[in-house]
């Protein structure tokens, strides 16, 4: 599954990475979320779609 974050809707709340942390990481510059691999796969698949589920923006794309 492929996992892309819109760096215009990401607003840095964080809940993605709080949620999944294997899939999730947060950049030090503007707290903004991006994906630590661009492709998951197993158990981290779950761990993407609980992430997407956290962003209140809906700024996180799964495919």
């Amino acid at each position: 599954m492929r996992v892309q974050v819109d760096a215009n809707q990401c607003q840095g709340h964080g809940l993605c990475q709080m949620t999944s942390p294997d899939v999730f990481a947060l950049r030090d510059e503007d707290g903004h979320a991006y994906p630590i691999a661009e492709e998951v796969d197993g158990a981290l698949v779950d761990a993407a779609r609980d992430g997407a589920d956290a962003c209140p923006e809906r700024a996180i794309s799964l495919k």
